[in-house]
């Protein structure tokens, strides 16, 4: 699915509402889960998926050049160099990083829905953006989980296979938790 289809309003407790829209993260995922439907949207305040549509659609993230007083230029590095000192924290901003996964399928012969949702923000006692919290710490959570020897896995591994024994799984979700990194479950039955 393209990227910015199927935009759809959802609302996120403690955030309020965002627009969700098809994004193509789902890297080796597509490859290591087998299920027979997977998407991955990403979450934005509303109006955001507008503003890149206009970029996109006049060709600001292209790669081929165009000249531009005589000069070959690429729109995208163009819009790179414009844009990232925008995307910048400037002094008292902060950030958030607000995840819901949704899983559907069998668990002890019934149909179930299992949500995780987790919401995390700016740490203003260590100065710590939420982005750098849930990348940096889930990836310190990995290399205990190997100093340890929890994980007897050899060579490069994706990062789900983590999630499929489930003490690798609860490790890493402890030391998160620990950091006040916290994810919320929810089951509730399918017909």
């Amino acid at each position: 699915m393209p990227a910015l289809s199927e935009p759809e309003l959802v609302e996120f407790p403690g955030v309020g509402t965002l627009e969700a829209f098809n994004t193509d993260g789902l890297r080796s995922l597509i490859a290591t889960v087998k299920a027979p439907f997977m998407v991955e949207k990403t979450m934005r305040y509303p109006g955001h998926i507008e503003k890149i549509r206009v970029l996109r659609e006049s060709g600001f993230f292209r790669a081929e050049p165009v000249m531009l007083g005589g000069v070959p230029v690429r729109p995208l590095d163009l819009a790179s160099r414009l844009l990232f000192p925008l995307w910048q924290f400037g002094p008292g901003e902060e950030d958030l990083t607000a995840m819901r996964v949704v899983v559907e399928g069998t668990s002890a012969g019934r149909r179930v829905r299992r949500t995780f949702e987790m919401l995390d923000r700016y740490d203003r006692v260590t100065k710590t953006s939420s982005m750098a919290r849930t990348t940096g710490y889930t990836c310190a959570a990995g290399v205990r989980l190997v100093a340890r020897g929890l994980w007897g896995r050899k060579g490069v591994s994706p990062p789900e296979f983590l999630g499929r024994e489930r003490a690798c799984y609860e490790f890493v979700m402890a030391d998160l938790a620990v950091r006040g990194v916290a994810f919320r479950e929810t089951v509730e039955p399918l017909a």
